[in-house]
């Protein structure tokens, strides 16, 4: 969730309710620096990628198992060496980090036209700890590829290759990031 502002990097200082301040708190500075203007094109491509997966704009709860002939269920929640949550990792005090797989395929609504809805499967990676962690990409079948989208840790540049990881590879993620992986066929 975004508030007004957190896309140029605008901070009230820890303060949630500072709407009848008039004050350095709760002013915009509307000068964006080169680091701003960095962040407010990241915030754009985030809800850009948001609108063009139906699969991160779910209308009905997630069932938690496979649907209409999927390969995977519709969520899944791993832990970082690549393995399904059990409720004791849920309940574990020390699980800081953990990956989600929303499974386009297994997407239980229509369009307007009564068609299935169909998108890309979906891995997030979220790393809390404050070290880097090693991430095991799930793999359900022979051949499983993950392409990255996005990882908050990375400087993005057009001259960095597009790297492709296969299921069951190591994905190192930042402390304090998260990742965004597309599953792929190479």
């Amino acid at each position: 969730m975004l508030c007004g502002g957190d896309e140029i990097g605008r901070t009230q200082q820890g303060n949630n309710n500072a709407y009848c301040q008039d004050n350095e708190i709760s002013w915009y500075d509307w000068k964006l620096d080169a680091t701003k203007r960095d962040l407010l094109s990241f915030v754009r491509s985030l809800i850009a990628f948001r609108k063009r997966h139906p699969v991160l704009r779910r209308r009905r709860f997630f069932q938690g198992r496979r649907l209409r002939g999927s390969e995977v269920k519709d969520l899944s929640w791993f832990r970082p060496d690549g393995k399904e949550m059990t409720d004791e990792d849920w309940n574990a005090g020390y699980v800081k980090s953990l990956a989600l797989r929303l499974a386009g395929d297994a997407i239980s609504e229509t369009d307007e036209k009564g068609r299935p809805i169909v998108d890309d499967t979906i891995l997030v990676l979220l790393n809390a700890h404050h070290e880097p962690l090693a991430f095991t990409l799930p793999a359900h079948k022979r051949g499983v590829r993950w392409r990255p989208i996005f990882d908050t840790s990375a400087q993005p540049s057009a001259k960095n290759p597009v790297v492709v990881f296969k299921g069951g590879e190591r994905y190192d993620l930042q402390d304090r990031s998260i990742a965004v992986l597309r599953l792929g066929d190479q």
